[in-house]
């Protein structure tokens, strides 16, 4: 008889806001059992110590040490996921997520971004899930860029939601500072342009240059707002049509051709689209929740497809609009 175990999943770094985010799916995921969460600081704590909205979904506790496990979520932050894959070796057949920069340009990981690498992402054991800002840009930008319209210079203006700058209190992520407040920071030197450039050229972009980013950080907590444009002698009604063929069958991005806001996305993995042309100008807008689609949601969406599973399997979450 064959066996109906389902795959065990464990988290490494369990406190933080990523971490978090897959808590609030994994506890009520029907394809996979939660087996363990890893937290050095945390350990012999419930998780709804930390993550007090899970109160009442699970009495699991963090532990110390790594279990066994199918699929292992790396939330431990930039640069030290790659030490602790070389200090543990896991088995090449156990699925690996990680949500930081460490794996994005290495070419024995598979770049996480379904609506650009969906076949190689279905049965991959290894996946650099991608930025949030670089996720929330390349769904605006990748359609242009395959239809040969992104060439030249592209201007692009992105807000990001205070959760983006992670868990750990920083001066500009303060209440009393970041309320009723915006400010630009790393301004065209944004460490998510390298993903994107190099999924630029995969979709066969010849420049190295030209991708302009003005990142701003907003007075929300979560989402991530772009709007970007290239020069294009393009009508809307041909980039409305380019947009919906690129992302036909695509399980979570949507063209509208409503002006879209934000609080459309938040709370969910969708990727919202808006195209139309201005004066000889291409505009996209284009808008995730940036610890869902721009992390957890994805990660869990990559889970889903390198297990086999519907890759909208426990991410149907709807936006709360008020």
């Amino acid at each position: 008889m064959e066996s109906t175990q389902k795959p065990r999943v464990g988290i490494i770094g369990g406190g933080g806001y990523t971490a978090g985010e897959l808590l609030r799916i994994l506890v009520h995921h029907p394809g996979v059992d939660l087996a363990f969460v890893q937290s050095q600081s945390q350990a012999g704590a419930p998780l709804h110590a930390v993550h007090s909205d899970l109160i009442g979904d699970t009495d699991m506790i963090f532990t110390d040490e790594a279990g066994d496990a199918d699929v292992i979520f790396l939330c431990m932050g930039h640069g030290r996921s790659r030490g602790w894959v070389e200090q543990h070796l896991p088995a090449p057949e156990t699925i690996i997520v990680d949500l930081s920069t460490d794996y994005r340009m290495d070419d024995n990981w598979v770049y996480g971004l379904p609506e650009l690498n969906r076949a190689a992402l279905r049965g991959a054991r290894r996946i650099a899930n991608p930025g949030c800002f670089a996720t929330a840009i390349q769904l605006g930008l990748l359609p242009l860029v395959a239809a040969g319209l992104a060439e030249g210079e592209v201007h692009i203006n992105g807000i990001t939601g205070s959760t983006g700058a992670g868990q750990q209190p920083v001066p500009t992520t303060h209440f009393s500072w970041r309320n009723a407040n915006v400010s630009i920071y790393k301004a065209f030197r944004h460490q998510h342009l390298a993903e994107i450039g190099r999924s630029a050229a995969q979709l066969g972009r010849k420049s190295t240059t030209g991708l302009n980013f003005l990142p701003v950080r907003g007075p929300f907590a979560r989402g991530i707002y772009v709007s970007q444009y290239v020069e294009a002698n393009v009508s809307t009604e041909d980039l409305r049509d380019i947009f919906s063929s690129y992302y036909q069958g695509a399980a979570f991005t949507h063209v509208t051709t409503e002006n879209p806001n934000l609080k459309q996305v938040v709370n969910t993995n969708k990727g919202l689209v808006f195209a139309e042309e201005h004066d000889g100008k291409a505009l996209v807008i284009s808008m995730i929740d940036n610890l869902l689609k721009g992390a957890s949601g994805q990660a869990v969406q990559n889970m889903n497809l390198a297990l086999g599973l519907d890759e909208t399997t426990g991410l149907h979450l709807k936006a709360s609009m008020f």
